[in-house]
């Protein structure tokens, strides 16, 4: 396995301010980000600061999208079915996609062979709980489904039975049906 990047070692304090000049300088100056670095007392060059700052933006980038598409999801979608849930799992399924493809596409310089087999069984683990989870959702959201629709037809013969109108049994069943929707 290769040796950590200097940055990583660098105590917390140093990387908490390496992070926010990154962040706040918009993922530019690359050379006065190590130049800052080298007046700390670490000799860091520039092209690592602009590998670890390029990295970092992604995961930004990553956690930024993540964090819209979760919030959009509980905006739009109603949870009586365990959609979110659906919609997080789909997002960690495409993450772990995403870190397999780049995994595959590392050489042997980046990732030793033994190490590669370790990630990639700790990744075929999580992808069966996951897959597992998944489907356990989906069994739920079908049983709600089905309860929803048994509640909408109860309500519909209740509704029928004391009389009233067709429009209000209409509205009665539309409302129910829509919870599951």
């Amino acid at each position: 396995m290769p040796a950590p990047a200097k940055i990583e070692l660098l105590p917390p304090p140093i990387r908490e301010e390496l992070h926010r000049r990154l962040v706040g300088g918009a993922f530019s100056d690359y050379e006065g980000l190590a130049a800052w670095l080298t007046e700390q007392g670490y000799e860091i060059t520039r092209s690592s600061v602009h590998r670890y700052g390029q990295r970092l933006e992604r995961k930004l980038a990553a956690i930024r999208a993540s964090t819209q598409a979760a919030a959009a999801i509980a905006e739009a979608a109603p949870d009586d079915a365990d959609l979110r849930s659906a919609a997080v799992m789909s997002l960690v399924q495409t993450e772990i996609f995403d870190v397999l493809v780049n995994l595959q596409e590392a050489t042997d310089e980046d990732v030793d062979p033994v190490t590669r087999v370790k990630l990639l069984s700790h990744a075929a683990k999580n992808i069966a709980t996951l897959s597992r989870a998944s489907v356990n959702q989906k069994k739920w959201e079908t049983e709600v489904r089905g309860r929803v629709a048994s509640a909408a037809e109860a309500a519909t013969k209740i509704a029928k039975k004391g009389g009233l109108s067709s429009d209000s049994v209409n509205e009665i069943r539309r409302q129910i049906l829509g919870i599951a929707a």
